[in-house]
């Protein structure tokens, strides 16, 4: 793709981020790779704008072009804001998972619902800081309409080996290490469906930014505390190879419907519009507005304190 265009002059409303297992998409057709720099440097890889019916789609690796960032390394903040930069407003997040109850088995797919954050605190999670002060509603942190859009494709793919969970909630955890058998117990008695290591901060900056967000997560293995061996990449990684052709068969379905006409004013964001920008005009006075803060602001949202 050397030679493709490095800037793309239309707006691209759908966004897929890739992670472990889902490195790129195929059977599209590619038309630019751009890298957009912003406050707060180069998102992970080349965002790569590919045409599907039409229509484009960006394509992000979470980890980078050849999976060298670590979980608690990811640019999240440049990821979310260059892909917005661009005109993204929606965006599907693939996720290898391990699965923190029975019923969810390696090679299943879940559409979670909820998230338990468990990180350290060394991830930038917010862009409103150094003299803009924000506070964002994250009480259903992922897109209620666009989840039920997920569903449904995943549903619809039954027959072919795709099997569906609905409703779940994610343990995002610091990593690079896996649970203690000790922690993955707690993790269950607290209702955890599925553990990870990407959702956060990625959701909490996507609803900052007024973009719809919603994580397709893939078991690959029933974490430590299940009877059956103990999880390790290699585990994890043969679970990926066996499903990955269902795996980029759903993100593939989930695409082919958000880009159906129906669905022009939810892939836009239409209903997060105003629900930050609003609230941080309110917030901090302008006597009080840092020059950095609001510089940062003003990438996400030209024009927002004119």
């Amino acid at each position: 793709m050397a030679d493709l265009p490095t800037s793309f002059d239309h707006p691209v409303r759908i966004a897929v981020i890739g992670g472990t297992g889902l490195q790129k998409l195929e059977g599209y057709v590619p038309i630019a790779t751009v890298n957009p720099l912003t406050p707060w440097g180069y998102p992970s890889a080349p965002i790569h704008i590919l045409e599907h019916n039409k229509v484009p789609v960006a394509f992000l690796s979470r980890h980078g072009a050849y999976h060298q960032i670590a979980p608690h390394e990811v640019p999240s903040k440049a990821n979310i804001a260059a892909l917005r930069s661009i005109g993204v407003r929606t965006v599907i997040a693939f996720s290898a998972v391990g699965s923190l109850q029975e019923e969810i088995r390696p090679r299943d797919f879940v559409v979670p619902d909820q998230i338990i954050d468990r990180t350290k605190g060394i991830r930038p999670f917010t862009f409103f800081e150094k003299g803009v002060v924000g506070h964002v509603g994250f009480a259903d942190p992922f897109d209620a309409k666009i989840s039920k859009v997920v569903s449904a494709c995943g549903h619809a793919l039954a027959g072919d080996g795709v099997r569906m969970h609905d409703k779940g909630t994610i343990i995002c955890m610091e990593g690079p290490q896996f649970s203690t058998r000790a922690e993955s117990n707690i993790y269950r008695s607290w209702g955890g469906s599925v553990i990870n290591m990407s959702a956060l901060p990625e959701a909490k900056l996507a609803r900052e930014a007024e973009m719809v967000y919603q994580m397709i997560c893939m078991a690959t293995d029933y974490d430590c505390w299940h009877d059956t061996a103990d999880v390790d990449v290699a585990m994890v990684m043969a679970h990926m190879e066996a499903n990955g052709a269902n795996a980029k068969r759903l993100v593939g379905s989930v695409l082919d419907e958000l880009i159906k006409e129906e669905h022009s004013d939810l892939v836009s964001g239409k209903h997060w519009e105003g629900q930050t920008t609003g609230m941080i005009q309110f917030m901090t006075k302008k006597e009080g507005r840092g020059a950095e803060g609001v510089k940062n602001v003003e990438f996400l949202f030209p024009g927002v304190f004119s």
